[in-house]
């Protein structure tokens, strides 16, 4: 999934670089594979300036070429070739510079100093399709007549770089399918890591119905399918061209604008995760919306133009008379918006993943709403979105909200409990714990201790994102002997690596009683070994004494060598 570096600034505040993020991300369990720059229009309209022709004559070569003299805002007028019909003194226009690189598609060419019908042409002023700032190529870039000579185009069309981050979204993570989803994630990582941040969305408070003139009943006859269905009417709207910044927005991720009403739909599910379907409300027959399936081999046209023959467990989204989409999956050849729509039904809803799944699977179709249905949305986002995207059509196509939001929820989805204990969660990541012994080389005082433990801290902070470790073992206070005997004792099994300790066969049958789950407390020595009466007193508590062979090892060698052994013995 591509996540937008910039997007991803406006849920959340941070100071980290790209790559900063991808390191993040990747921590925390949202693994991120790539981060490439990327620009809203493909080169950057880079080498593109503001030019003013000043002159514009006739070549006497030809009978639809021009010479241009052309002001580029560094003191010395420019000679260029131009065929574009609508050319003439005094426009502003774009003009692409020795050198500068224009895209076609894939294609790429220079432009180069020429002879055109045995004229020097320095440069080219640009159409729009040949700078990608559109599709038009009827004639040349007219400019508004406030624009100035020099000006950088990129400046003049306001490109920015931005960043894509590729995150790779595992199928229990439908939390993270969206931008948002991704800034709270990584709002989580920032406050853990003691930085200040804040995890903001768009209100939705001054979302408000205008009147009750298009009021579409909605009906959900299977409700197994779909827990939740909620839908809006705008009345009114003009279905147009997007404006910059929404188009810009898709295009970094990937996706090519529609219109104003469909691209809506599109930020919506990127930004949120919560897929949404704009019908034409004129071609709801009934005034009603029902959820319902249908018989065994109806057919129904879908979107792309082909004709399927639906499942009698294909979850359908029907009209009075007719299908008009397969829920969660894909929209129906006649029942989106187009430029004639003036009148539009927003849906937004909660589909049984199990059902869009097998759907999607059976017609061999795998769209953004599926993707995210089939693993799970919030079914509590519904109304937020729904909202939202009512509020962004009023803004972006005009029109007035025109009903009351229809909810139709089998049963309020609730939040999940998770219980997580101390004790589960140190028999997870395991604690270490500094133990004061009588042959302990170092002496530390309180205030040397705590410095310790914070510098210990660190160390295994390091050491888990080295190894890609989202659980980072914690480090406790310093213990007396006596404390630590005392705190072992909730633990299942202890054992005390001891050179006097019996024979490696007792040893290995102490081990092969443990069983995955147990909790384990192992005490390792100081560089003097423990006392004898330290011993002694470990194993009347309750410690197992252990050998760990004929060497005799170093304390950081010999806390490794028994976890090794434990971990080959417990994990499967």
């Amino acid at each position: 999934m591509n996540i937008s570096y910039n997007w991803l600034k406006e849920y959340v505040n941070f100071d980290l670089t790209p790559d900063e993020v991808a390191a993040a991300l990747t921590s925390i369990g949202l693994e991120t594979g790539g981060v490439e720059e990327v620009q809203t229009i493909k080169g950057g309209l880079e080498g593109l300036v503001i030019g003013e022709v000043l002159t514009c004559v006739e070549h006497p070569n030809s009978d639809h070429l021009h010479i241009t003299t052309v002001n580029l805002g560094n003191g010395e007028p420019t000679q260029i070739v131009c065929g574009a019909p609508n050319v003439a003194a005094g426009q502003k226009v774009v003009v692409a510079t020795l050198g500068t690189k224009l895209y076609d598609g894939d294609e790429c060419f220079t432009i180069k100093k020429s002879k055109i019908r045995g004229v020097e042409s320095i440069g080219m002023i640009c159409a729009e399709d040949e700078i990608g700032i559109g599709t038009s190529h009827d004639g040349i870039i007219v400019l508004p007549e406030d624009a100035v000579p020099g000006t950088l185009a990129k400046d003049y069309y306001n490109v920015k770089s931005d960043y894509v981050l590729e995150v790779d979204i595992t199928p229990n993570r439908a939390d993270a399918c969206s931008h948002y989803g991704v800034a709270r994630d990584l709002y989580a990582y920032l406050v853990q890591n003691g930085k200040q941040a804040a995890l903001t969305r768009p209100s939705v408070d001054a979302f408000a119905v205008e009147n009750h003139d298009l009021d579409i009943k909605v009906t959900v006859e299977n409700s197994e399918a779909c827990p939740r269905y909620a839908g809006v009417t705008v009345k009114g709207v003009t279905v147009k061209e997007s404006p910059e910044w929404l188009q810009n927005k898709l295009r970094i991720i990937g996706l090519r604008p529609i219109n104003n009403v469909v691209d809506i739909t599109n930020y919506i599910v990127h930004a949120f995760g919560q897929p949404l379907h704009c019908f034409d409300a004129n071609k709801i027959k009934g005034g009603e919306v029902i959820v319902k399936t249908m018989p065994e081999g109806t057919t129904f046209v879908t979107l792309d133009g082909v004709e399927r023959k639906l499942n009698e467990r294909d979850l359908m989204i029907c009209n009075k008379e007719d299908a008009m989409c397969i829920a969660g999956v894909f929209g129906g050849l006649d029942s989106g918006s187009t430029e004639a729509t003036t009148d539009v039904f927003l849906e937004s809803a909660y589909f049984h993943p199990t059902w869009v799944r097998k759907t999607a699977r059976r017609h061999g179709l795998n769209t953004d709403a599926s993707f995210r249905f089939e693993r799970g949305i919030d079914p509590n986002i519904t109304i937020y979105c729904l909202k939202l995207a009512a509020m962004m059509v009023k803004e972006l196509a005009g029109g007035t909200i025109s009903s009351e939001i229809k909810d139709v929820c089998a049963a309020p989805a609730q939040d999940f409990i998770v219980e997580l204990t101390y004790e589960k969660v140190h028999s997870l990541i395991g604690k270490v714990i500094p133990v004061e012994t009588k042959r302990c080389v170092v002496k530390l005082d309180g205030k040397k201790a705590a410095k310790k433990v914070e510098r210990w801290k660190q160390i295994a902070e390091s050491a888990a994102k080295q190894s890609k470790r989202m659980l980072i073992p914690n480090v406790h206070e310093v213990l007396t002997f006596k404390e630590a005997l005392k705190y072992a004792e909730a633990m299942d099994i202890r054992l005390i690596p001891y050179e006097l300790a019996k024979g490696m066969q007792e040893t290995k049958e102490i081990l092969a009683d443990i069983q995955p789950g147990q909790s384990v407390g192992i005490f390792i020595g100081p560089e003097g070994g423990f006392e004898e009466k330290e011993v002694e007193t470990a194993i009347s508590e309750g410690a197992k004494p252990i050998t760990l062979g004929k060497r005799i090892l170093r304390t950081e060698t010999a806390g490794l060598a028994i976890l090794s052994v434990l971990m080959f013995q417990l994990e499967k």
